[in-house]
């Protein structure tokens, strides 16, 4: 009877310490059940919530000058509409530039040199001898090639994800509009969704996440100005053709997350081929890789980093998963996500430690 009393507390403590494990362990399982949903969520609607977040970004880089508008008595309805009006004529402006500069420059690559007709035919080579690789025989041991896909069904085909993303962009004005005008009723009615306690601790969260995405906005705006009014000068000194319109292209282009300075190097480089020397093109990949270098190591700290304030792996880690998760737009948009992702984190007390893990 002794010894069965003596075991009785210490079933008793082990069925307790028992209890106390199973909720830790089914705790990071709904932990790992819930990060797997989100990221399916993403995948699935990668279109939807890509243009609502292109949305908001464009909302934060024209909230500036609505509330300019509005000091001069318009209201914030006309105000927001003007500043939109404003955004669809400098995009469409872009695009009439830009499809000219692209006519014009197919319509000159005839008379380029025999530099760029050898380039050209060794890709047409490189392209007949990948699409020869896996040839079929007939009973007889003839080869044979099938021939490509008749023009329509190469200009159809995605026709359907094509006018989606079309139809999903053509949202973007309203959505941009809509922002714009209900601005303060949507962050206050955002901030009382939360518990009372909570909600001053929301309402200083959005406005860090503001103040956050309107800075990585405008910084990323001067910066592509900069890089492309250097890069358009250094490229009219070297005759590129078409210098100002590769200048700004190179400029931005060199915006993009860890693709940047390739893409900024192709359009310079392409255009310069036949036109300029091999020096010359060595001052256009130099021109290109230390703008490069400038804006990470000096332009950027300067612009975005008090605003960021994110470690290289977490920047890293970040272009990767949502590269992964949307692509090209994944890579644009990691950034400010991931900025966002850590304002939250440092203000709710169970997730601070992962804001100190992707912070500085």
């Amino acid at each position: 009877m002794a010894t069965e009393e003596t075991q009785s507390p210490d079933k008793e403590r082990g069925a307790t310490a028992t209890r106390r494990r199973e909720p830790r362990r089914a705790h990071w399982s709904l932990t790992l059940i819930g990060i797997g949903a989100i990221l399916w969520l993403f995948y699935w609607a990668e279109l939807v919530l890509a243009v609502m977040l292109v949305s908001v970004l464009l909302a934060f880089i024209l909230a500036p000058m609505v509330e300019l508008l509005m000091r001069v008595r318009l209201p914030r309805g006309v105000a927001a509409a003007v500043a939109v009006l404003l955004l669809l004529v400098i995009v469409a402006g872009i695009v009439y530039l830009s499809y000219n500069q692209a006519t014009s420059f197919l319509q000159d690559l005839p008379k380029y040199t025999t530099a760029i007709r050898e380039q050209v035919m060794r890709f047409r080579k490189k392209a007949e001898t990948l699409q020869a690789l896996n040839p079929e025989q007939d009973s007889k041991g003839v080869v044979n090639v099938h021939a490509t896909s008749n023009w329509t069904e190469v200009l159809t085909r995605g026709f359907g994800s094509v006018s989606q993303a079309v139809l999903a962009a053509s949202f973007i004005p309203f959505l941009v509009y809509f922002m714009l005008t209900w601005q303060h009723h949507v962050r206050s009615a955002t901030v009382m969704l939360f518990p009372l306690e909570d909600r001053n601790t929301a309402y200083k969260t959005l406005g860090l996440i503001s103040a956050m995405i309107r800075s990585f906005m405008v910084g990323n705006l001067i910066i592509g100005i900069f890089m492309g009014v250097v890069s358009t000068i250094v490229f009219g000194i070297l005759h590129v053709p078409f210098f100002y319109f590769a200048g700004f292209m190179s400029g931005f282009l060199s915006l993009v997350p860890y693709m940047g300075v390739l893409l900024a190097m192709a359009p310079p480089v392409f255009m310069g081929i036949g036109h300029t020397s091999s020096g010359g093109l060595i001052e256009i990949v130099v021109t290109v890789l230390g703008l490069h270098m400038i804006a990470l190591n000096v332009l950027y700290p300067k612009f975005l980093g008090n605003r960021l304030q994110l470690n290289p792996l977490a920047v890293t880690m970040s272009l990767l998963v949502w590269g992964w998760l949307w692509g090209a737009m994944g890579l644009v948009l990691a950034i400010p996500i991931t900025a966002a992702m850590k304002i939250v984190f440092d203000h709710v007390e169970s997730l601070k430690p992962f804001g100190t893990w992707i912070g500085e």
